[in-house]
């Protein structure tokens, strides 16, 4: 299939407030493709970089390193004039729906905005296209009379969608979409991305610390931690069957209602996840970012960064897996005894 969007080894780096002014690495050379009418998932823990990569993919964070392309064109360092052509094709539905609403603006008037922007049609002429919008998350038509404060939250994140699938996009960034929600309301947020996304063939960048909705709506999955790519496949694959030592960990945190599972749970993880450092939070500069913490970890985890190794149909970025990596568990290692 055709790529819609290329991330080429992205990487963005801040620089810390204060004194030290040292540099922040948040996103380091990270890769992927999206393809047309496909869903990707972004997974990882808080400070994994997640957020930030959908941020300079839509153009609200500066990229210091690599390639964005979308659509064939290179937009990694495009002006703003220049990116407002990609402004309906490349829209985002963010974790608090309320900051895209304007409160002081009865919400048929913020649905307007992109179709105005970007299909260049007068107001007079889409009132039918507002009801039709309404309609497609499961709102009255009267909404589009009541001002942000009158809806749920719930109701606020369908007028979000709404509002960023207006204009016909190609690819839509939903940046913890559903973390604010509880349980059922998030079953319902996502049963409406699947079904737009179905109808309309628009793809979809996934952003969120949660495996399972990730195996649920998306076809593949990039795993993040500190900024790198730990493993990336099929979503439901490496949901069932995780092989990175980070991506087991993921799993393990996931709670379960049932307190034996869940007791199963956090005895598996405590053995996933332990701490090989005096200074867990400090990974190693040269190494992987996990080795702190991974009960695997050898020498070479930390003196060597890991390649992107092919496993089947994933990519993992782990000394475990490479034949060549001199980790005494890897696979040539095992061989040979």
């Amino acid at each position: 299939m055709t790529s819609l969007l290329s991330l080429d080894a992205l990487d963005v780096t801040f620089t810390r407030r204060g004194r030290s002014k040292m540099p922040v690495r948040a996103v380091d050379r990270v890769s992927f493709d999206v393809t047309e009418g496909e869903t990707v998932g972004l997974i990882g823990e808080s400070g994994s970089g997640k957020t930030t990569i959908g941020r300079a993919v839509l153009g609200l964070t500066p990229v210091t390193g690599g390639h964005i392309t979308f659509r064939g064109e290179d937009i990694t360092t495009l002006r703003a004039e220049r990116r407002s052509r990609f402004a309906g094709s490349l829209q985002a539905v963010f974790q608090d729906p309320y900051g895209s609403l304007n409160p002081a603006r009865a919400v048929g008037r913020s649905l307007l905005e992109p179709l105005e922007a970007h299909a260049g049609r007068r107001s007079a002429d889409l009132s039918a296209e507002i009801t039709r919008m309404l309609d497609e998350v499961s709102l009255p038509a009267e909404a589009a009379d009541r001002y942000p404060h009158a809806f749920s939250g719930g109701q606020r994140q369908r007028l979000g969608i709404a509002r960023a699938f207006a204009p016909t996009p190609q690819l839509v960034v939903c940046d913890e979409a559903t973390s604010a929600l509880d349980v059922v309301t998030q079953a319902q947020i996502l049963g409406l991305l699947q079904r737009l996304g179905t109808e309309t063939g628009v793809a979809m960048l996934f952003i969120t610390h949660n495996l399972p909705l990730v195996a649920y709506l998306a076809q593949r999955v990039v795993v993040l931690y500190r900024g790198r790519v730990m493993e990336r496949g099929p979503a439901r694959d490496i949901h069932e069957h995780p092989l990175h030592p980070y991506t087991k960990a993921l799993t393990l945190a996931v709670p379960s209602s049932n307190p034996a599972v869940q007791r199963a749970r956090r005895a598996e993880r405590a053995e996933a996840v332990s701490v090989n450092s005096a200074n867990a939070t400090a990974p190693p500069a040269q190494g992987c970012p996990f080795a702190p913490r991974c009960p695997k970890a050898a020498d070479t985890c930390v003196t060597s960064r890991p390649a992107d190794t092919p496993v089947g149909n994933r990519v993992i970025a782990c000394h475990l897996f490479d034949s060549r990596s001199g980790h005494p568990q890897a696979p040539a290692a095992k061989g040979t005894t």
